[in-house]
């Protein structure tokens, strides 16, 4: 393998974490149809235009850390049935995160969820079961790492100090606590959540779940909840763009998302904290973090299909390098020409033959929305 670039080659100590991020969670196949006209009804077939498959769940966010050049270790189950090949071979091989915290399971099968995108919605279905032993058993004393990525509804996360479970074990060692929060099926939103954010660096919450959490009325509000509670606070908000406060350095800023074509959600939030923990790693200052998170998610947003969207350092520095040379000079082109001004010298740095997104599919050939 040759080097990939190493956005944090300035900042590392002379001696460090064995990884940047450890994550855990499940790995699903997922298989996306795009170019659906219409979803099908009852009794009847659809043709879709595009098709692809690729790692799925927790698989966004490791791929999306790698392919920002952080060191990206997983720990997950995974099936020994050929939907599990495929799955282990495109993150170890393909991707180059580490699974060696990671298990093959005999008679568990993976975890599939198939996802058909018709305009800028999409709808999905999905079947597996929880992995066969839990998470702390699987893992045991994680590697040392500088970040742990957790969801906060995790029953890992939730088992406490005195309980010794994987995060209390990781942030033992160092390590920084990054957490996020899924939807609440049941819509109770419990307050209790909140209370693990106690021993946390960083929540990163979108703004229905950051109101429905807090029983904040605005985004804004619900903010400064959880800045109470945390360091670092961020709150994204869709097409409105995203907050923070960073009470760590005094910083509180917020930026506006980018105008793109959204094609497929799928994933954008993954790529957008691990985006952040870059930032935070590399110790930018708060607003470059937040633009440079929403620029990865952007882009991220204008390809099908979760970690086959996730953008790598050479999308960013094609998208810096057709930005200053494009002669368009209206306000919107110059506001993003200052915003992303601190990616002038990261860019120039990024070789041209860098990592870009890349194609993982069971038929060897994606073909949704182009090619990767």
């Amino acid at each position: 393998m040759r080097e990939r670039f190493d956005p944090l080659a300035g900042v590392r100590a002379a001696v460090e974490e064995e990884y940047d991020v450890f994550v855990w969670g499940t790995v699903f196949l997922d298989i996306i149809f795009s170019g659906l006209r219409r979803m099908p009804s009852s009794g009847t077939e659809e043709w879709a235009d595009g098709m692809a498959s690729c790692p799925g769940g927790i698989a966004n966010l490791a791929i999306a850390a790698r392919r920002l050049g952080l060191r990206t270790s997983l720990a997950a189950a995974f099936s020994d049935d050929d939907y599990g090949d495929f799955c282990w071979r495109t993150l170890a091989e393909q991707e180059f995160v580490d699974l060696s915290r990671s298990r093959r399971f005999d008679g568990w099968h993976t975890p599939v969820t198939v996802s058909m995108s018709v305009e800028r919605d999409r709808s999905m279905v999905t079947h597996g079961h929880p992995p066969p032993i839990p998470a702390t058993e699987m893992i045991g004393r994680p590697p040392r790492s500088s970040v742990v990525m957790v969801d906060l509804a995790e029953d890992d996360h939730a088992e406490g100090a005195s309980a010794g479970s994987w995060v209390d074990l990781a942030r033992e060692d160092g390590a920084l606590v990054f957490a996020d929060v899924g939807w609440d099926a049941s819509q109770a939103w419990p307050l209790s959540v909140l209370d693990r954010l106690e021993h946390c660096h960083a929540f990163l919450p979108n703004a229905t779940e950051a109101m429905a959490y807090t029983r904040a009325p605005t985004p804004q509000d619900a903010l400064y909840v959880i800045a109470d509670r945390v360091p670092l606070a961020v709150v994204t908000d869709g097409a409105r763009g995203a907050m923070a406060i960073d009470s760590s350095t005094g910083e509180e800023a917020q930026v506006p998302a980018l105008r793109v074509h959204e094609l497929d959600p799928t994933g954008a939030g993954d790529v957008f904290g691990a985006a952040m923990v870059l930032g935070t790693l590399a110790r930018w200052r708060l607003a470059d973090r937040l633009a440079f998170s929403a620029l990865c998610s952007a882009l991220a947003l204008q390809q099908f299909g979760g970690s086959l969207a996730a953008p790598g350092w050479g999308d960013i520095k094609d998208w810096w390098s057709h930005l200053r040379a494009i002669r368009t000079n209206d306000s919107y082109t110059q506001s993003l020409r200052r915003r992303y001004a601190f990616l002038d010298d990261i860019a120039s740095q990024v070789p041209a033959e860098e990592y870009r997104r890349a194609t993982a599919t069971i038929a060897r050939r994606a073909d949704v929305g182009g090619p990767f």
